[in-house]
């Protein structure tokens, strides 16, 4: 009855091999498994024989895409091809992780699990076409969990670096035309571990489910929520537009995702954003601590 997880050295790949420490589970991250490789994939599938595969690898930067766009295809579309095919042919469920960046960012609600997707990045549509690919290919047996904004403790993410320039004591601009759902890393982990559990079980149908937290904020929002955390002045966080900010891959707007589909398994979506940060925060700032970059909680 084990799972195994692909990109396991990842962010998200390691909080859920500790989240599910307990329980059998293969952690494969990219040396012991390149998905772009499709012997290796079904060699890795036939070996270990799992009832479920949790597919955390991925190409993540969507700035790095824009200039190494074959790259991202391979990892992101071809990679997850060969999955699913061994997935199909093995009769193994596959949980594909995916992005809110498969939206164009034009709504001003958020956006349900069945909204067609329409990317403005290589990034986005790399995403995209390797959600079809999953839903295609194992009609019966795949899923595939959309999530954004991803924070938590032991990997670089924005609140990461937020803390870190709270502690210069100088001002900083951040972006605050850009709208989403800061989601904090472990409470996806277990969300996909109970998501798991349900395909298993048969309880969850197969197909697309939101995994982000509720609420919504902008960048902006999200930073001076941090710095007041900290005990410093949020108004040191100053607002600028993205088009000021300036990046190689364009982001939407506004991405923040629905979560209608949770109804259907019985399980609860994530809690608010904010709810999530203040839990997460003293585990942020002993991480920060542990890299020789201590910041007293509250100092102010």
């Amino acid at each position: 009855m084990s799972w195994l997880v692909t990109g396991a050295g990842g962010f998200l790949g390691r909080h859920i091999v500790r989240h599910c420490a307990d329980r059998p589970l293969v952690a494969l991250d990219r040396s012991a498994l390149d998905i772009t490789d499709v012997d290796a994939v079904e060699a890795a599938i036939a070996r270990h024989r799992p009832k479920v595969v949790v597919n955390c690898a991925a190409w993540a930067s969507a700035d790095d895409a824009e200039s190494h766009p074959d790259l991202a295809w391979s990892v992101n579309v071809t990679g997850v091809r060969n999955l699913a095919r061994a997935c199909h042919r093995h009769r193994v469920i596959l949980l594909h992780v995916s992005s809110d960046y498969v939206f164009s960012g034009v709504s001003r609600t958020p956006y349900r699990e069945d909204a067609p997707t329409d990317p403005l990045n290589t990034y986005g549509r790399t995403k995209a076409v390797a959600e079809s690919a999953v839903l295609d290919m194992l009609p019966d047996t795949g899923y595939v969990v959309r999530t954004a904004w991803l924070f938590g403790a032991g990997g670089r993410n924005f609140v990461d670096t937020m803390i870190g320039l709270a502690r210069t004591g100088e001002s900083v601009q951040v972006v605050d035309d850009q709208t989403g759902q800061p989601t904090w890393v472990a409470d996806l982990a277990g969300l996909i571990a109970h998501l798991c559990n349900a395909a298993q079980a048969g309880t969850a149908p197969p197909g697309i489910y939101h995994g982000t937290s509720g609420g919504e904020v902008s960048w902006h929002g999200l930073a001076q929520e941090v710095f007041r955390l900290l005990g410093e002045t949020s108004s040191r966080v100053l607002p600028v537009t993205s088009r000021e900010f300036g990046r190689p891959a364009a982001r939407p707007a506004y991405s923040a995702l629905g979560h209608d589909g949770w109804a259907r398994t019985g399980i609860p979506p994530l809690r608010h954003w904010r709810s999530a940060l203040h839990a997460a925060f003293p585990l942020l700032l002993e991480a920060h601590a542990q890299k020789g970059r201590s910041y007293e909680f509250g100092r102010n």
